[in-house]
């Protein structure tokens, strides 16, 4: 998307171009007795610094008006052309980033944010509801992702750790220690400040994990706050993941058609293709 400066300051110019214009176009129709047509013309000539001589001012107030146009007009159609020329590079530059920063998550998911995900909905006390809502299929569209998303906003989220194999947890996010810092050192992350903050709430719950040996022992009120940050995670994994198929449906059909074969909330998908 265009900056917002960008946009204004490219509203502003095409203002006055557009108000030049009407200027010259007026005022030569009246000053020097020419057609609208022939006006606009000699306005635009004039302003774009084409100058074919087949039109010039006769009278001295025509003169005049077109040393305005020149002044006035030149610097605006010249500020115009370069502010969206630079609107063009900018919307070119942020889709190359954006193609980016979903390359980096598409590899966040197939490395570790699938896998997180199958940890946690095993140990949801309401996964029957999320697996009725993240039912996907090849149907879905910018309606259903939208109605899916507001649903999970709703969602609990209710994480039973006793459920979790937290030495086998501990272990995987351990493994994924790299990935997570090189993920956080991507310049793309400053594109996606929702993204890193799931990443930092991966990273805080491998610290959490690492500093326990068992929960088995744990007083009520540490597994409490260990429930907290598993549910933080598990929230934003679970958003930021269906995102992540919306994009691939649109865009990759193939990657799109083995997020579904893998589903962590279809208890009956298989990577075999039927």
């Amino acid at each position: 998307m265009m900056s917002r400066t960008n946009k204004t300051r490219l509203f502003i110019y095409l203002a006055i171009f557009i108000l030049v214009m009407l200027i010259g176009t007026f005022g030569f129709s009246l000053i020097e007795k020419l057609s609208l047509i022939d006006a606009a013309y000699f306005t635009m000539v004039t302003i774009a610094t084409v100058g074919y001589g087949d039109i010039s001012p006769a009278t001295a107030t025509g003169k005049g008006l077109a040393i305005f146009l020149i002044f006035a007009g030149v610097g605006t159609f010249v500020s115009l052309l370069a502010n969206a020329t630079e609107i063009f590079i900018e919307r070119r530059d942020n889709q190359i980033r954006l193609q980016k920063l979903q390359m980096v998550i598409g590899l966040f998911f197939s490395e570790a944010g699938t896998e997180l995900m199958r940890f946690f909905v095993a140990a949801d006390c309401h996964r029957e509801e999320l697996e009725q809502v993240l039912n996907l299929d090849d149907n879905w569209n910018a309606r259903s992702y939208q109605t899916a998303l507001k649903k999970l906003d709703r969602h609990l989220y209710k994480v039973e750790v006793e459920k979790i194999d937290i030495d086998k947890l501990r272990a995987f996010i351990g493994e994924q220690s790299q990935l997570l810092v090189r993920l956080i050192e991507s310049p793309y992350m400053l594109e996606h400040e929702s993204f890193t903050d799931l990443l930092i709430a991966v990273m805080h719950l491998k610290e959490e994990l690492q500093h326990r040996k068992g929960i088995e022992v744990l007083p009520e009120s540490d597994n409490d706050h260990l429930c907290g940050d598993i549910r933080r995670a598990y929230s934003q994994l679970v958003f930021q993941w269906l995102l992540y198929v919306q994009h691939l449906q649109k865009n990759y059909p193939f990657l799109f058609s083995l997020t579904l074969r893998t589903n962590p909330f279809d208890r009956g998908a298989s990577i075999v293709v039927r």
